[in-house]
């Protein structure tokens, strides 16, 4: 069996890389990251911000709060201060079902 490489995870991630994924400026980023607590990213001697696969996570958490789920910020805050947990639980699913979709459109298409 030939040696393949192994595929190497990041840790950190940038602002810039952050910005891209959601397809934001990276000032919502940086102001996001000041009012919701749940986005914690590690700052390096430079003051970078480096963000972890939790902090884009959660970010993804507040971003569908306020950017699909149209959601005020103070709305998001308190949704997620109050029951964290549920609001976690019940992102998770919509982002299965997404998913479900996806792959049930894909099938449609192969038909």
């Amino acid at each position: 069996m030939p040696y393949t490489e192994p595929k190497i995870e990041k840790i950190y991630y940038s602002i810039s890389e952050v910005a891209d994924m959601f397809g934001v400026n990276q000032s919502l980023i940086r102001y996001w990251d000041k009012e919701f607590d749940i986005i914690k990213p590690y700052k390096n001697k430079k003051g970078n911000r480096m963000f972890t696969k939790d902090d884009i996570k959660n970010f993804h958490l507040v971003y569908h709060l306020v950017k699909e789920r149209g959601m005020t910020l103070k709305g998001a805050k308190k949704k997620l201060s109050d029951n964290k947990e549920n609001t976690i639980n019940n992102f998770n699913v919509i982002e299965k079902l997404k998913i479900i979709k996806n792959q049930l459109l894909e099938i449609k298409n192969n038909i």
